[in-house]
């Protein structure tokens, strides 16, 4: 899952990386474990690469149900088969590109923060 984590990292694409999957919030001195089923923790256990994790999928899937529109959760699940669609947002001059790119980048930051 690693080697996963790091190739969708590297390439703009991930959502987050590690072993540990638990969130960032307590709730007193118990930690709630993030896991969620939807676009996103489908794309990522049907995917090709080595060893996807359920407990990772489900993680970053609740996240992005935390931090994403149902939209950009859609958009964001198509650039597990489609990763060169991801480079061509990233790449783009058009402005609601340039917005989604952005938000993408805060879900990726709080995926790695709660996930990883």
């Amino acid at each position: 899952m690693r080697a996963f984590l790091l190739l969708v990292v590297s390439l703009g694409l991930a959502a987050c990386g590690g072993s540990s999957h638990r969130d960032a919030r307590t709730i007193g001195a118990t930690p709630t474990v993030a896991f969620a089923t939807g676009p996103i923790y489908s794309a990522c256990r049907a995917s090709d690469r080595d060893a996807t994790d359920r407990q990772l999928c489900g993680c970053i899937q609740a996240v992005a149900d935390r931090e994403l529109s149902g939209s950009d959760t859609r958009r964001i699940a198509g650039f597990f088969d489609d990763p060169e669609e991801a480079h061509a947002v990233k790449i783009s001059d058009s402005w609601r590109n340039e917005s989604f790119w952005d938000r993408y980048r805060a879900y990726v930051s709080a995926a790695r923060q709660t996930c990883g």
